[in-house]
């Protein structure tokens, strides 16, 4: 059985004994009832993984020693989602958990024309975020933007940039355009009322390309999802 898994973004690589901030030392020491002795895992959210020991089990400071250190790789394939928020915000968090489950390492939140939700609790957010990360044991955290304009995300680059978008015309499957060995991929899901015409023509004249994910119309958050898959397993 995997042993328990944490984050801290202040854990440094030179540590020999570390403090856990207090909702971590409450959850190690309150909800799983660990004792002084038993080992966990921790991680910087950076490809550190770190195995330590609870030496005081303190509910608000518990503290380990750290045992060993590794460095998993980065993942090989930058893959970065700019997609709308919704105005059912519990929607894009399941968004964000599934998509960091399935491996995608940027999030850009976006605000388009159609978009109607605009407040969006980055600390929140970012917490599921660290919570689908240690889920899936994986070590590298997404970096989670604050919300962008639509605007603004076309400025960035990337091997291979897409636009998802509803209206007809030439459009092929985002999985026929994948090319082999791409290792940067960008691509962007528009909001609950598709992206409006001038901002499929601004990202057309922005050098992306205008992909379909399927043949039914999906919700935003779904295709989301659907995109993370497609971009992270393709070989």
């Amino acid at each position: 059985m995997p042993l328990p898994f944490f984050y801290s973004d202040e854990i440094k690589a030179s540590a020999k004994q570390f403090v856990l901030n207090e909702e971590t030392s409450k959850h190690v020491v309150q909800v799983l009832r660990m004792q002084n002795g038993e080992p966990l895992q921790l991680t910087d959210g950076k490809g550190t993984v770190f195995i330590a020991d609870i030496t005081y089990n303190d509910r608000k400071k518990c503290t380990v020693t750290i045992l060993s250190s590794s460095t998993k790789p980065a993942p090989l394939k930058k893959i970065s989602i700019g997609i709308s928020l919704v105005k059912n915000s519990t929607r894009f968090e399941w968004f964000l958990e599934k998509a960091t489950e399935i491996g995608i390492t940027e999030v850009i939140p976006m605000l388009c024309t159609r978009t109607e939700k605009q407040h969006f609790r980055h600390d929140r957010m970012k917490n599921i975020v660290i919570s689908a990360m240690l889920q899936s044991q994986q070590a590298w955290l997404p970096k989670l933007h604050e919300p962008t304009k639509f605007m603004e995300t076309l400025s960035l680059s990337a091997q291979q940039k897409f636009i998802a978008h509803c209206e007809e015309g030439m459009k092929e499957q985002l999985s026929s355009k994948l090319l082999i060995n791409t290792t940067e991929s960008f691509i962007l899901i528009g909001p609950e009322g598709d992206f409006t015409r001038e901002e499929i023509a601004a990202a057309l004249q922005n050098n992306f390309l205008p992909v379909a994910l399927g043949d039914t119309r999906l919700r935003t958050e779904t295709a989301g999802v659907v995109a993370a898959t497609l971009l992270c397993l393709h070989q």
